[in-house]
């Protein structure tokens, strides 16, 4: 294939790199993924598409990778809460991604779109207007590996972009929708309580996205965006009690849940970390979950939807979507 011809994503065997490939494939893109050895590949069976072996902390890979591409969608992260090293995860989300966009460049790619997070964006105190992209935010103040991890390679890519390199950067809020192979961490949450497992809950919020709009928007970001800008991929801004009963909606069987304090659960996320440090088994709760939860999640899309002409669904369609393709894969049976 020729240069103009190929489009390279990362990530493709996760969540979001998942739905954007199978976007870019819709739109008539042919396709390079670049995929680690051993991964399923079975929900990508169906995209046509040149399936590259590698991994983002090889050099060599990532060369190969961006080879005769026009575009390039860097969709891959470690993505999650807890990890117990944290070292090897700013590694991949944070050098690997520097060496990832310099290599894109010298290879003559045109246009890089780098899914960042709202993770790397400031949030208001609860009570407050939702974030946007000028949301002040320092270093010293985000919470978690994951997140610092995040921040850091947002603040390099906006470093290369002033450098000449032709990055776009997009900022999904929360994703949910069909095709959560994993799943998430929101999936997770999601798949629990609709199996009747999450009988309590902490008072946040989240901005739910339906994956498949998230994936639009980045489209838009390669056809729309500024070298150099953000834009918030976000969705219906609501409080997890109203995530929990969208979900009771669909499944059909209200559940009674408590609403739990934050402060007497910490003892309790120490205890899980502990845990997971000696069975090595990702805890279902750590202290970063509950830092977090201090503030509602909210974002502003305001951004995308001027420039880009973005546009997203309503929560419950997301979380239906979501129910609904857990269920066919067998993802609630007790």
């Amino acid at each position: 294939m020729s240069q103009e011809n190929l489009t390279l994503v990362t990530g493709a065997t996760g969540f979001v790199g998942a739905a954007v490939a199978r976007a870019l494939a819709a739109r008539g893109y042919p396709l390079r993924l670049l995929v680690r050895q051993g991964t399923s590949r079975k929900h990508l069976a169906e995209l046509p598409a040149e399936f590259v072996v590698g991994d983002l902390n090889d050099l060599d890979s990532l060369t190969h990778a961006v080879k005769d591409c026009r575009y390039v969608f860097h969709v891959a992260a470690d993505y999650r809460i807890w990890v117990p090293d944290p070292e090897a995860m700013i590694a991949t989300n944070v050098m690997a991604t520097e060496n990832l966009l310099r290599l894109a460049y010298a290879a003559g790619v045109e246009r890089i779109v780098y899914t960042s997070s709202v993770a790397a964006l400031g949030l208001h105190p609860k009570g407050g207007p939702p974030a946007d992209e000028n949301t002040p935010i320092t270093y010293d103040k985000v919470v978690g590996t994951y997140k610092k991890s995040k921040f850091l390679a947002e603040q390099m890519a906006l470093k290369l972009s002033d450098e000449g390199i032709p990055v776009v950067i997009v900022n999904p809020a929360a994703p949910v929708g069909p095709g959560d192979v994993k799943p998430t961490p929101t999936g997770v949450m999601i798949r629990d309580a609709a199996v009747g497992r999450m009988p309590a809950y902490v008072d946040t919020g989240l901005s739910v996205v339906h994956v498949e709009d998230c994936a639009a928007g980045h489209l838009l970001a390669l056809d729309h965006g500024e070298i150099g800008e953000r834009y918030i991929l976000g969705g219906q801004n609501i409080p997890m009690s109203e995530v929990l009963r969208l979900v009771d909606e669909v499944v059909g069987k209200p559940s009674r849940r408590m609403r739990l304090p934050i402060a007497p659960l910490m003892p309790v996320a120490v205890a899980a970390e502990q845990m997971a440090r000696m069975t090595g088994k990702e805890p279902r709760l750590t202290r970063d979950h509950l830092k977090m939860a201090k503030k509602m999640m909210y974002f502003s899309s305001a951004k995308a939807e001027n420039a880009l002409g973005y546009t997203y669904r309503p929560a419950l369609d997301a979380v239906r979507d979501a129910i609904s393709w857990f269920d066919r894969h067998g993802y609630l049976k007790a």
